[in-house]
């Protein structure tokens, strides 16, 4: 049996814009031809969790933090990788205007600390603004192996998303059956988890469905396997995960 790669941990945020009718809007970006991992791919904003995020987690800069460690650093991933990639803050106390997100901004892609950001101008984060919502670790001999974290929140404030250029081609809010009417025609390019996400979000299409949701259907771990169907190769999940998709034939892609 080959032996699986070390997972890289990381977070994913699916931000909700709701309005009085009509399913809730996601923020979603498209990663740039140049990306190593996943190129042209919709994806979620999110990356990998930093050692900085584990000490944040555990610093006075934090309240609401979870018990699990992992969980906490999570959490702060994905409000700093949001923060970076499409300049919304969110979980932020108190709320950052824009200026001072696009000087945030500029430092963390210069490699500052976060926790320095947050007390040199008395800033705080709220990890209870984000709701866990899933865990994927994949079974797959791939090169990269990411063990995701993805979590939801509510869009705050009016800050409008900008991406970060060198990261993405461009960003959209979409409901999530819109995302996946698109990457049904071609126009975007979904990988199997954004996916499967995407197809259960469309049947929870506000904040307040997808916290009942959750209530019958606690966090378990997904883990995607790779096998091969009738001469196709195929990735699947278990059954009673909350997803509705399932299963997912690769007919040529990369797994």
């Amino acid at each position: 049996m080959t032996e699986l790669p070390p997972a890289i941990p990381a977070a994913t945020l699916i931000l909700y814009d709701e309005h009085d009718s009509g399913p809730a809007l996601h923020l979603m970006i498209e990663r740039s031809a140049a990306m190593a991992f996943m190129p042209g791919a919709l994806v979620f904003p999110g990356g990998r969790i930093e050692p900085g995020d584990r000490a944040l987690a555990a610093s006075a800069l934090v309240s609401g933090a979870p018990e699990d460690a992992e969980d906490a650093a999570a959490r702060v991933a994905a409000i700093r990788e949001t923060l970076e990639e499409v300049g919304v803050a969110v979980g932020i106390r108190p709320l950052p205007d824009s200026a001072l997100i696009t000087i945030w901004r500029a430092a963390l892609k210069a490699r500052a600390e976060f926790s320095a950001l947050l007390q040199e101008t008395g800033h705080t984060l709220d990890l209870t603004a984000l709701l866990p919502y899933a865990h994927w670790l994949p079974k797959l001999p791939a090169p990269r192996r990411f063990e995701t974290r993805f979590y939801l929140a509510q869009h705050e404030g009016a800050h409008v998303a900008a991406h970060d250029e060198d990261e993405a081609a461009r960003h959209v809010w979409l409901s999530a059956a819109q995302a996946l009417e698109g990457g049904r025609d071609g126009q975007h390019v979904l990988m199997f988890p954004t996916m499967a996400n995407l197809a259960r979000l469309a049947e929870h299409p506000s904040l307040a469905l997808a916290q009942a949701h959750l209530a019958q259907t606690p966090v378990r771990l997904v883990s995607p396997s790779l096998s091969e169907e009738d001469g196709v190769r195929t990735l699947r999940i278990a059954e009673g995960l909350g997803y509705p998709i399932t299963a997912h034939r690769l007919r040529g892609e990369a797994g």
